[in-house]
């Protein structure tokens, strides 16, 4: 038990919530149970139908960050698709809605972004049907790849995941972030 004296609960691995409050115990590096850190890199099919089954450490973490409601869109600058735990993207649609929408570039951002945000539960066995006009925009067929990008995941086709990592690194000029990052 914890040093308050509450009893807590584990929501998710290494984050404990107390009954009275959704505030996570964030001590040895815990982390807000609001706040998800996906990471890694899963290989996994969709079916016939556009069905796609979460691997079993992405659904417990999505189950306990969100009790599997999340939010999926289209990416604005890559063929693939964004996934968010529902408090993530409420986070973040006020922001897209925020921009000054005349700017044709905002407006494109609003559009893909917001346009194609499509809210989901995951089924009892982990797995959400993705719509057409998802799967359409980021050309997914049977094999897929799941990427852990923090606060979100990124859904791509398997294919042009592949092209994406064989592409020249060229990409202009590094930001200064990028050049102070000691990994």
């Amino acid at each position: 038990m914890p040093e308050s004296g509450k009893q807590r609960r584990k929501v998710a691995k290494g984050v404990f919530c107390s009954p009275s409050d959704s505030q996570a115990d964030t001590s040895l590096g815990a982390r807000p149970a609001h706040m998800s850190y996906f990471q890694g890199s899963h290989s996994i099919n969709m079916d016939a139908k556009g069905r796609i089954a979460i691997p079993t450490k992405v659904r417990e973490d999505l189950l306990a960050l969100c009790q599997g409601n999340i939010v999926v869109t289209a990416h604005n600058e890559e063929p693939c698709l964004l996934i968010y735990p529902e408090p993530a993207w409420e986070e973040i649609r006020p922001q897209i809605e925020a921009l000054p929408n005349m700017n044709k570039a905002v407006r494109r951002l609003q559009r893909l972004l917001l346009g194609h945000a499509t809210p989901f539960e995951l089924d009892s066995a982990g797995r959400v049907l993705l719509p057409p006009t998802l799967r359409d925009h980021a050309k997914l067929e049977k094999k897929l790849r799941l990427i852990g990008q923090g606060k979100k995941l990124e859904l791509w086709s398997e294919e042009l995941w592949n092209a994406w990592l064989e592409e020249s690194e060229d990409d202009g000029d590094m930001p200064v972030e990028m050049q102070q990052l000691a990994l």
